[in-house]
């Protein structure tokens, strides 16, 4: 039976995080606001909990699971040629609505799908997204939905679809925005937006004056 907790509520809040920084521990899935839509996760490090992850969404191999990460210092630990118009970005627009696609340590045991060596991350602009990434480190989250449906920006919704495939919903309430976070592919030498979307190519060139756009 999947547990739900409000963060909003002050002792809810102490309970759910601990609750789902155990239930990642364990392998199990979790439900968590941020500030685009809600995300199911899981520990990226978990090859299983990741699987289960895509099983619960109905989402293949294909499409790899982004991580989250609670600060930017964890890049160091899971990227690599990370070039200096990359930290660039980090520093403009973490924590927030950006993902950069970027070549991952060969070192890494994980596996979050056929990701061609590289891994999308993200550090979310939400207090309780990064109060349980810095209790647990990097987290396989997706958005919390059945693939083919829109994502969900309130826990109700995330809920409905996912039921008990998810062992702890952290309800923040309704997420601060639905739109998705833009995606930046930095593993090449000029950065590429694969995805517009809450920062716009316009701010982006502001950095990155010369970011190519994906057709």
């Amino acid at each position: 039976m999947a547990r739900r907790y409000d963060t909003n509520d002050a002792t809810d809040r102490v309970t759910g995080l601990r609750e789902a920084a155990s239930a990642v521990r364990r392998g199990e899935l979790v439900v968590l606001p941020t500030d685009t839509v809600y995300g199911i996760g899981a520990d990226a490090f978990s090859k299983e909990a990741v699987g289960d992850l895509l099983d619960a969404k109905g989402r293949g191999r294909n499409m790899p699971t982004p991580v989250l990460i609670g600060s930017p210092n964890t890049l160091h630990g899971l990227v690599t040629d990370f070039s200096e118009l990359a930290w660039e970005l980090v520093d403009a627009f973490w924590p927030g609505a950006l993902t950069l696609v970027a070549k991952h340590q060969p070192s890494l045991q994980w596996d979050l799908g056929d990701t061609r060596g590289t891994v999308a991350v993200r550090m979310p602009l939400h207090p309780v997204a990064i109060e349980l990434l810095t209790e647990v480190g990097p987290m396989a989250v997706s958005s919390a939905n059945l693939t083919g449906h829109p994502a969900p920006e309130n826990c109700d919704y995330a809920q409905e679809m996912l039921g008990d495939s998810v062992s702890v919903y952290l309800d923040g309430g309704p997420t601060p925005g639905n739109v998705p976070s833009s995606i930046v592919d930095v593993s090449r030498e000029v950065p590429l937006l694969l995805r517009a979307g809450a920062i716009s190519a316009d701010e982006l060139r502001k950095v990155v004056p010369d970011l190519e756009v994906a057709n």
